[in-house]
């Protein structure tokens, strides 16, 4: 049977599922305890994994299209926690000060590196600079975003030392990717060859940090502190964020010159939040019962922006081809 259209992707109901048995069968105690060793664990693995995946030569090759990595990085991290602040009057209202602070760690997160790709090749835009970018974002990440939380947040996040938080984020996150990066030369083909199933490791990293997460904040009480309502505004929130990056990063990639090619580029890669970045560093910068709300917004957006974008990147699939050697600046 063919897979309805309105049922989200795999992952989608994987992470409802997840949080639905954080919710009735949270760890807590000395399990906990054990739980967290095993998450630490998982996204050392993801972030190893990450590494042996990237190749060097994908990012050096890439570098030289500076101008659009420029707007992308620019767009990700400043555009974004400059909304995040600006918004702040309209975006408490609607969902509270706790969830909040999640928006705000969102808008600190790096870009998504699968999905801004997989979009970018689905609409017919430069892959090789949405490889470079995002590829790019998410290793700046692990050392911007720990800064842009600790500007916009301090210590409503539990964490007050910058070089702590720094260092927590190297060795837990970028040692792990740096090896992975030397174990490339032995182990990159077998990886190439076998991403498929270790896709799931991927996954299952991110659903292990999720369900401990959860299990922290279910019994610090997070679904009494959260009402409907504040759920409901939440997805508002979201909305009206990526409506307005995606109109102004579509409107400043235009106004610099960029082809369609490079535009869409852009607008993928420019306007998206990674959550398997986003979850295993805020396990590592917050904690406790603090983690479940403020991954929240990232899950939710997440879901939103993939769902836009996919709809996005069919309507630019649909455009006319464009004869080589033509400027395309439609």
């Amino acid at each position: 049977m063919a897979r309805p259209r309105f049922l989200p992707d795999n992952m989608t109901l994987c992470l409802i599922a997840v949080v639905i048995a954080a919710s009735l069968f949270p760890v807590s105690g000395q399990a906990a305890v054990a739980f967290d060793g095993l998450t630490n664990a998982a996204i050392a693995l993801l972030f190893f994994m990450h590494g042996a995946k990237l190749s060097r030569e994908a990012i050096i090759s890439g570098m030289t299209h500076w101008r659009l990595h420029l707007l992308v990085f620019a767009c990700t991290f400043i555009l974004f926690p400059l909304l995040g602040l600006a918004l702040k009057p309209v975006l408490v209202p609607l969902v509270g000060d706790e969830l909040y602070l999640g928006i705000l760690f969102l808008c600190a997160l790096p870009a998504t590196v699968q999905s801004a790709i997989a979009f970018t090749s689905l609409a017919r835009g430069n892959v090789a600079a949405a490889v470079c970018s995002a590829a790019t974002s998410s290793l700046l990440g692990i050392f911007v975003t720990p800064l842009l939380v600790l500007l916009m947040i301090g210590a409503q996040a539990g964490e007050s030392n910058t070089l702590d938080a720094i260092g927590k984020i190297v060795v837990q996150l970028l040692l792990p990717f740096i090896a992975g990066q030397i174990a490339r030369r032995w182990i990159g083909d077998w990886v190439t060859r076998n991403k498929g199933w270790l896709k799931s490791v991927d996954q299952g990293s991110i659903l292990l940090v999720v369900f401990g997460a959860f299990s922290h904040a279910v019994v610090e009480g997070i679904w009494q502190q959260v009402p409907l309502f504040q759920l409901a505004g939440l997805v508002i929130a979201c909305c009206l964020l990526l409506a307005l990056v995606l109109f102004i990063v579509s409107f400043l990639a235009r106004r610099a010159g960029f082809n369609t090619e490079d535009r869409i580029t852009i607008l993928f890669a420019g306007s998206k939040k990674s959550l398997a970045t986003g979850v295993p560093m805020a396990q590592v910068l917050f904690a406790g019962g603090a983690i479940g709300a403020l991954i929240l917004p990232l899950m939710l957006f997440h879901q939103i922006q993939l769902m836009v974008c996919a709809v996005l990147a069919e309507r630019y699939a649909r455009r006319p081809e464009v004869a080589e050697g033509a400027v395309a600046d439609s």
